[in-house]
């Protein structure tokens, strides 16, 4: 299918973004690049984006709840599914399967980092690695409960790439379904990769689609 080529595309330029941002020695093909210290940042556009590396052991936005394994496992499979119901979708509308092409290629390329990264660069065994994010974008000074945020966590290709592919899929949803009036987020928001049809409808859902994201991220 065509759509997968943007998936390998986006593998290709989350993978090399990161490696430029990580580092990366291969003496066999006389490749050796220092990238930056972790934790360094550096402004790109003045303070609004900069370029922050640091490794995100967890789930998104640095959330790490442990099970480091569970993770991968999870990432892994949820990635295998994507592809299948990307398959199942190969007739529906061209918009639709490129929202799951980038959703599969932000999951695989962050799939990669976890594991393949650790015994790559020395941090661990297989499914143990961390993902590199290194995004860093200024936010609104918001306070909730005590608790500050000035900047949008740091992400990556990957991460925006299942973000905007969920939220396309989500767009897609309310344009079919011909949503005229507001409704709950639970009712928006149903099923999006489950592969059935119905009444002519894909009936690949989002909630599927939603409640996976921050694991593939």
């Amino acid at each position: 299918m065509r759509v997968l080529l943007l998936t390998v595309a986006i593998v290709i330029v989350d993978q090399a973004t990161k490696l430029l941002v990580k580092g990366v020695a291969i003496p066999w093909l006389g490749i050796e690049w220092q990238g930056m210290p972790l934790g360094m940042s550096r402004p790109i556009l003045g303070d609004f984006l900069r370029l922050t590396y640091v490794e995100n052991a967890g789930m998104a936005f640095g959330i790490d709840l442990g099970a480091k394994l569970f993770f991968s496992l999870f990432s892994l499979a949820a990635s295998v599914g994507i592809a299948y119901y990307l398959f199942r979708a190969r007739t529906e509308r061209f918009g639709f399967r490129v929202a799951l092409a980038m959703i599969l290629g932000g999951a695989v390329g962050n799939l990669i980092d976890r594991i393949f990264y650790g015994p790559l660069f020395g941090d661990g065994p297989f499914f143990y690695g961390r993902v590199v994010d290194f995004l860093d974008v200024d936010f609104f000074d918001i306070s909730i409960f005590n608790y500050h945020i000035s900047r949008w966590p740091v992400f990556n290709v990957a991460d925006a790439s299942v973000t905007l592919g969920v939220l396309l899929v989500i767009g897609y949803y309310r344009v079919l379904q011909g949503v005229s009036s507001p409704r709950s987020q639970e009712s928006v928001v149903s099923s999006a990769l489950d592969s059935g049809e119905t009444g002519g409808r894909t009936s690949l859902q989002v909630e599927d689609t939603t409640s996976t994201t921050e694991s593939l991220r």
